[in-house]
């Protein structure tokens, strides 16, 4: 969601080739949303300046006119190299390590102050993209703000977003395709934790009934983070529904994500 700005304050089981999934195992890069970051393979989202309604995975989204009193919580994930280098929904291009995020319906060029309830730590950040687009989730971060905001082990996060001002956009070009966001390697991520036994238990469990459980580690420099995941998708809206799959099936903090 993947930046010269005057601030204007305002006042179940899985079953073998289901959804096209396979047993096979991919490298694993070091974003979960997505989207990651998320957009329309349609391409119909609206130009920076545009309030029009847009459709995403067979929902219609509706932009607000303008950010004054928006208050939101809910969840927050990240999105990093995949997206590098790639258009956003502003027309801008993604920077992974600048301060940027998506979200749904907050005009693109609004200033937030995003809080991660777990730990207090804040920052305000630009909106430049649309998304994302999975259950549950809020906003959508880029690496540098997921980093600064504790994020990026745990792959996901709870959030407080507050609007507190506007920007102008560093292009005035119209959106860019989003294709590349729905089409690629997807898996799910059922678990993250700092002892390895804890993750190694959930993969013995998980692979009993699911498809490709792993374990991919991450380590931010401080802690290792050990991220238990299942399956292995083609396109986020087979991976979304494997999601859908695994939270009926009793593992809430279930969440689709990028390879």
């Amino acid at each position: 969601m993947k930046r010269i700005c005057c601030l204007i304050i305002l006042g179940g089981i899985l079953i073998a080739g289901v959804y096209g999934c396979t047993r096979s195992t991919v490298p694993s890069s070091s974003r979960p949303p997505v989207p990651s970051s998320s957009r329309p393979p349609s391409a119909a989202i609206p130009p920076p300046s545009s309030s029009k309604p847009y459709k995403a995975l067979g929902q219609w989204y509706q932009p607000l006119p303008d950010a004054r009193g928006f208050k939101q919580t809910g969840i927050a994930s990240w999105y990093g190299d995949d997206f590098h280098g790639k258009k956003t929904s502003s027309g801008e291009i993604y920077d992974m390590h600048a301060e940027s995020a998506a979200h749904k319906t907050l005009p693109l060029g609004t200033i937030v102050r995003v809080r991660n309830l777990d730990n207090n730590r804040e920052m305000e950040i630009r909106i430049n993209d649309r998304g994302p687009f999975v259950t549950g989730r809020v906003i959508d971060l880029s690496y540098a703000c997921a980093s600064k905001l504790g994020v990026l082990g745990p792959g996901t996060a709870p959030v407080e977003l507050v609007a507190v001002g506007t920007t102008a956009l560093a292009t005035s070009s119209g959106a860019g395709s989003a294709d590349f966001y729905y089409q690629g390697n997807f898996t799910i991520q059922v678990g993250a934790f700092s002892d390895r036994n804890n993750a190694e238990r959930l993969k013995a469990k998980l692979e009993k009934s699911y498809q490709n459980a792993h374990i991919q580690s991450y380590d931010n420099g401080r802690d290792i983070f050990y991220r238990v995941r299942v399956t292995k998708c083609s396109s986020l809206e087979q991976a979304i529904q494997n999601e859908k799959m695994l939270t009926s099936g009793g593992y809430d903090g279930a969440f689709a994500v990028a390879e």
